[in-house]
């Protein structure tokens, strides 16, 4: 196998986004996080799709050198599953905006969540639909001001983490455009993981919805406005580091340390391996101003998954199966000669 760089996954396209855009950054995370997964599960770069759905982010497989498709509105999740389950051995990432995998592909997109399909979902959520010039979308604030609601809209929005993980998903994390490295280590994490992976970048369209998640992303309001969950690490966050997340009775509840009484021993160890459902949905339902967001893995479980299911039942059949060849098949039934 060879011994890839970060040059080996660069295609020779021209990248057709605005200047600014966030895509950029979670191209150049998935650029350079790909090399280190072709050594993870020493593979050859020819064993790497990329599956795309439409909109702007969708355009990505044209900006890897690998083997890609660049499918239909919403369907990225049923092609990029039935390539995994044609080639279990494939590394399969999927790309798709808050409108391609949340509206016309939700469908396709919690059932590959359910079935725990072994694909790595990218979910770039800049809260707007931008290539088609700025329509809200199924992440949009509510009372967003968009060229689809003048006078703001008035729907609830979906939190992508808490629709995975009620799905029953087994892995789910979360990144900023601005946090490359946070973003590398997620995808890294996703290949390592066995089943459906998805992780949600929240990126900023200059155009469109510029700011989309400046209340967070800002320099001067990321540290405590941001947790970045590590396994095995107390939730501690903040510009002096004295702020933790607590559980108190079945609440989750920010703590100064050192006030209060609370110390610490009172701060919540991030535990993703755990099959805590509760506490990994409220982590990922945490937002301002009260909560920080999550980043990083929230949840990585282990569940048996889609593909290896269905080659073991195939194998079972085949083992117990009296038809062996065409030849059988056809005489298998009721048979006659025509003289």
């Amino acid at each position: 196998m060879a011994n890839y760089t970060i040059k080996d996954f660069k295609s020779n396209q021209e990248v057709r986004w605005c200047p600014g855009c966030g895509d950029y950054a979670i191209l150049a995370a998935l650029q350079k996080t790909l090399p280190k997964v072709c050594e993870m599960e020493n593979i050859d770069k020819s064993k790497v799709v990329v599956v795309s759905g439409i909109g702007c982010s969708s355009r990505l497989p044209y900006y890897v050198s690998t083997y890609g498709f660049h499918s239909i509105h919403g369907r990225a999740a049923a092609i990029a599953t039935g390539m995994k389950v044609a080639n279990p051995y494939l590394s399969v990432w999927q790309i798709s905006g808050d409108g391609d995998a949340l509206a016309i592909g939700g469908n396709h997109f919690i059932h590959a969540i359910r079935r725990n399909t072994d694909i790595n979902i990218c979910l770039f959520n800049n809260r707007i639909y931008g290539m088609t010039k700025g329509q809200y979308s199924p992440t949009s604030k509510l009372g967003a001001i968009t060229k689809t609601s003048p006078y703001g809209t008035v729907e609830n929005p979906f939190d992508p983490g808490n629709l995975v993980i009620a799905a029953k998903g087994t892995f789910f994390a979360r990144s900023i455009d601005t946090e490359l490295a946070i973003s590398e280590e997620i995808m890294l994490e996703a290949a390592r993981h066995n089943g459906c992976s998805v992780m949600e970048f929240l990126t900023n369209c200059v155009i469109f919805n510029n700011g989309s998640h400046a209340e967070i992303s800002a320099k001067e309001n990321k540290a405590d406005r941001t947790i970045y969950l590590r396994d095995g690490e107390k939730m501690i966050f903040g510009s002096q580091r004295n702020k933790g997340i607590a559980l108190i009775g079945n609440s989750l509840k920010v703590i100064t340390i050192g006030e209060g009484g609370f110390t610490e021993k009172d701060v919540l160890t991030h535990h993703p391996h755990r099959d805590d459902f509760g506490l990994h949905m409220m982590l990922a339902n945490m937002k301002g101003p009260d909560f920080p967001i999550a980043l990083g893995v929230i949840r990585a479980i282990e569940d048996k998954t889609y593909q290896d299911e269905v080659e073991r039942q195939v194998n079972e059949v085949k083992a117990n199966s009296k038809i062996h060849c065409v030849d059988d098949l056809l005489r298998s039934g009721s048979t006659w000669e025509v003289k």
